[in-house]
C-alpha cells in the first residue's frame, strides 16, 4: 500500500512538473491543446521570457517524464518482488490512474484553472477571461480517460502477472 501511494504521488508531482515546465517556461501554444479555447484565443505567442527559460522548461518536462517512468518502475518492481498477480497489480494500476485523474480534476481544473491566478501570473491577458464556467469544461475527456485506465491497467495487469 505504502509503495501504491508513493508512487502515485510521484505520478502528480510529475504531472504537475509538467504543466508548470510547459506554462511557466516554454509557453509553446502547440502544447496546450487540453486548454480551454477562451483562453487560446487571448494568449499571444510569445518568445522566450528570459534567455534560457525555454531550456529550463524541457529539462523540467524531462524531470516530470523521469518521475512518470519512476513510478510505474516502483510500482512493477515492488509488485515483482512481492509476488503480485494479475489482480493486485490491476488495483495498484487502477488506484495510480484514477488518483492522478481526481488530483487532475480536483487541482488542475478546479482550483489552479478556476479559483488561482496560476495561469495569470504567466499570462496577465487572461485577467480578462471570466473563468468561474470552466470546472468541467473537459468532462468528456475525464470520462475518456477512467474508461481508457481499465483496459490499459487490465492488459498492463495481465502481461505482468504471466511474467511474474
Amino acid at each position: 500500500m505504502i509503495i501504491t501511494i508513493v508512487s502515485t504521488l510521484m505520478l502528480m508531482l510529475g504531472y504537475f512538473l509538467m504543466l508548470y515546465g510547459v506554462v511557466g517556461f516554454i509557453q509553446d501554444k502547440r502544447l496546450f491543446s487540453s486548454a480551454p479555447k477562451e483562453n487560446l484565443a487571448v494568449i499571444p505567442d510569445k518568445k522566450e521570457r528570459f534567455k534560457g527559460a525555454h531550456i529550463i522548461g524541457w529539462i523540467i518536462v524531462v524531470v516530470a517524464i523521469c518521475l512518470f517512468v519512476g513510478a510505474f518502475a516502483l510500482a512493477i518492481w515492488d509488485g515483482a518482488k512481492n509476488g503480485f498477480g494479475t489482480l493486485r497489480f490491476f488495483a495498484r494500476f487502477i488506484t495510480m490512474l484514477y488518483a492522478m485523474e481526481i488530483y487532475d480534476i480536483l487541482f488542475f481544473d478546479w482550483y489552479l484553472l478556476c479559483h488561482s491566478n496560476f495561469f495569470i501570473h504567466f499570462y496577465p491577458e487572461l485577467k480578462s477571461v471570466d473563468r468561474s464556467h470552466f470546472f468541467g469544461y473537459n468532462k468528456k475527456s475525464h470520462i475518456m480517460h477512467f474508461v481508457t485506465y481499465i483496459p490499459v491497467c487490465a492488459a498492463l495487469a495481465l502481461g505482468l502477472g504471466v511474467l511474474v
